[in-house]
């Protein structure tokens, strides 16, 4: 080994730092990952080659006004169904040279290196995780975690998320709406929000969205045509806006990520109907150190097991086209 002992401290920081399983966090970095930390976003899967979560997908049609001795409809209706999602890794690998430890140790401040690359190594594995839900799942040769934009792509009677195909069965369907102006930029933008937030919705219970996220210059235009508020905290200070965290539609946290780039959209879900699962014991797992036979130093691997599923895509929506 390169450096006696340094494995177990190493494994010993890392499962300080980041648990056995994702826990709550108080930042909001790497924005649309933490919010599946902040309710009930994850799900823990034990084995299984498939990540497969049941369906309720129909009502029970025999129900009906009834009178006296009248004969009930007794036919079977098929009202469950199951949707499967393909397990994806996410790993990446954590460093210490020998020379490294020499020159770090004592007064050189080596456990300050060692936490340095152990907060690097997690913030990196976040943002990788945090990426890959935004996408259709075709990056990386189909390697990747199929995202918002498999779930809810701008047309959504294409594609097969979980193995069922959108083309065929209505009700596996995303919400959508346009947000192209009609004559003045973002005009159509609170109201293309609005009618997408309520196609996700289910009328007056809590299958409301609860999470919007955008790009930075779409976020921006929201802001814009929100009433302006000015806040006056105190004797010296009149502040005239609010942190992007205190911003909301309808109760719904919205907020941009870094992530969107320049995507001239929004989408919503509600974490009761989209979840991030992983197989338990492989949430950011890391394993004993290898020294490479060619090598002076400790390689120490970490792999995320996980999926984004969707439970309901009707529940899950995007405006798209934004101008």
């Amino acid at each position: 080994m390169a450096a006696p002992n340094l494995g177990q401290a190493v494994a010993s920081a890392w499962e300080t730092k980041v648990g056995r399983k994702p826990t709550d966090n108080i930042h909001d970095s790497y924005w649309l990952l933490h919010q599946f930390d902040k309710g009930n976003g994850y799900l823990e899967r034990n084995g299984g080659r498939l990540c497969e979560v049941s369906l309720e997908f129909a009502i029970n049609t025999t129900f009906k006004a009834y009178d006296d001795l009248e004969t009930l409809d007794t036919t079977r209706v098929d009202v469950f169904d199951a949707a499967q999602y393909n397990w994806k890794q996410i790993a990446g690998t954590v460093t210490m040279s020998a020379k490294e430890v020499a020159f770090t140790q004592g007064e050189g401040g080596k456990f300050d290196l060692l936490a340095a690359k152990l907060e690097n190594a997690k913030n990196s594995h976040d943002y990788e995780i945090n990426r890959q839900m935004y996408t259709d799942g075709t990056g990386t040769g189909g390697k990747e975690i199929g995202g918002l934009e498999l779930l809810s792509p701008t047309l959504p009677t294409t594609g097969s998320p979980g193995g069922i195909n959108r083309a065929t069965y209505t009700w596996w369907r995303s919400q959508t709406q346009s947000g192209a102006k009609t004559t003045a930029a973002y005009d159509n933008l609170r109201s293309s929000i609005t009618a997408c937030y309520n196609d996700c919705s289910t009328g007056v219970n809590n299958a409301h969205p609860t999470g919007l996220v955008s790009s930075q210059t779409i976020f921006q235009a929201y802001e814009g045509i929100l009433v302006a508020v000015e806040q006056i905290t105190d004797k010296r200070n009149a502040d005239i806006a609010f942190k992007g965290e205190n911003i909301a539609f309808k109760g719904a946290k919205f907020a941009f990520d870094e992530e969107m780039g320049t995507t001239a959209s929004v989408y919503m879900w509600n974490t009761d109907f989209l979840k991030l699962a992983y197989q338990a014991g492989f949430w950011k797992k890391m394993y004993p150190p290898v020294d490479p036979s060619n090598q002076t130093a400790d390689v120490y691997k970490i792999l995320t097991i996980c999926t984004l599923v969707a439970l309901a895509c009707r529940r899950i929506g995007k405006v798209h086209t934004i101008t």
